[in-house]
């Protein structure tokens, strides 16, 4: 399951973030428009994505992809279908490890 991200706050840039296993919905049913969890990658995080699904968190890397992926808007008119290209996504954020659990420090006694 591709899952599409901005990388940058103009949304220019974009990205596919690439799991390793699945993602399931405690209710069921499909994830469309769901909040799964943060992604830090940039500057705050240097340089190496973060992501954060609720208790755990994964460190990834951005990876070039080697062929260019085009995301199209179809256009219908009358018999006439046209595409437009909303975007190139030419990178790939790749989270291959485990997930970590996130564990708070508790003040001893």
């Amino acid at each position: 399951m591709p899952v599409f991200v901005a990388l940058d706050e103009s949304h220019e840039t974009w990205g596919i973030i690439e799991l390793q296993g699945e993602l399931k919905s405690r209710a069921g049913g499909k994830m469309n428009s769901l909040y799964i969890g943060d992604l830090h990658f940039g500057m705050q995080s240097d340089g190496v994505p973060t992501l954060m699904i609720g208790h755990h968190i994964m460190y990834g890397k951005a990876v070039t992809l080697d062929k260019p992926w085009a995301i199209l808007e179809k256009h219908r008119s009358g018999n006439n279908t046209e595409y437009v290209t909303k975007v190139i996504i030419e990178k790939k954020l790749v989270f291959k490890s485990r997930p970590k659990p996130i564990i708070a420090a508790v003040p001893g006694n």
